[in-house]
């Protein structure tokens, strides 16, 4: 991932901490912290890998959580240490999520991955990446992997918005002609999948699957309409949300998707 120019230039000019504050953005960060809140206990260290400028991780360290980070560009670490209160108990480290030798086995309660694998092509560098996550985890503790799901966006960015030519796709290889799904390449900077990728990327591995969800659903397809939704219809949108966003009908229509499994004790 270190040798990936697209994506540090990419970084070095993405506002990534307004996306998740937006109101549509923070569909998918309030429905990853409900989920994290459904498994931290007090006391817990949590390692987030990828941490961008440290919207997670800071956070939890200012709910009392010791927390590190580690992240692969420069400038988010920048910002993310001019957004560290005197008071959390976190430090950030530059590092690459497929390499985490600093980090010993089984010392974290929670680790996030909610970045690297937007990034990472080919099969082995994900289960790497899956793998490294997996062992610097306790025995018992939980991984919380994010991931962006192609047929959200397609909807999204291609037919809806049009910032994407799907037929220009197509015949770029990008987008299988009959079954639409996708393929990516690093100057493409995101990597596309669907569930039934995550579940194969996730077979070798020994752990337990609590939880997958459509971490923003139709948030960003609707953006405008939630954007402008008043604050008691907001709520009561989440409320739906978070009442459907593991339906096994609705899971694909979604821009992220999030995988909550536990190592096996």
């Amino acid at each position: 991932m270190k040798n990936n120019p697209y994506l540090i230039e990419f970084y070095n000019h993405y506002d990534e901490e307004s996306r998740l504050a937006s109101r549509h953005g923070s569909v998918e960060f309030l429905t990853t912290m409900r989920y994290i809140e459904k498994y931290i206990q007090p006391g817990d260290r949590v390692l987030e890998i990828g941490a961008g400028t440290g919207r997670y991780a800071h956070t939890l360290a200012r709910r009392g959580y010791t927390v590190d980070a580690v992240e692969l560009v420069q400038h988010n670490i920048e910002i993310f240490r001019r957004n560290t209160q005197p008071e959390e108990r976190i430090t950030i480290t530059q590092g690459d999520a497929l390499e985490l030798s600093a980090f010993p086995d089984d010392q974290y309660d929670i680790t996030l991955l909610l970045g690297p694998l937007y990034h990472l092509y080919r099969t082995e560098e994900k289960r790497q990446a899956l793998r490294e996550a997996i062992r610097v985890t306790r025995p018992g503790g939980v991984i919380f992997a994010a991931y962006v799901i192609s047929d959200g966006c397609l909807l999204d960015e291609g037919f809806l918005r049009g910032n994407i030519n799907v037929a220009d796709y197509i015949a770029k290889g990008l987008l299988d002609a009959s079954t639409f799904a996708a393929r990516s390449e690093p100057k493409d900077l995101f990597e596309l999948v669907r569930k039934e990728d995550i579940d194969a990327l996730m077979s070798v591995f020994p752990v337990s699957r609590l939880h997958y969800a459509a971490s923003d659903g139709c948030a960003l397809l609707m953006r405008e309409a939630v954007d402008a939704m008043e604050e008691d219809v907001f709520e009561l949108y989440l409320k739906y949300h978070f009442a459907v966003c593991e339906r096994g009908d609705l899971l694909g229509i979604t821009s992220h998707a999030l995988d909550v499994f536990r190592k096996q004790a």
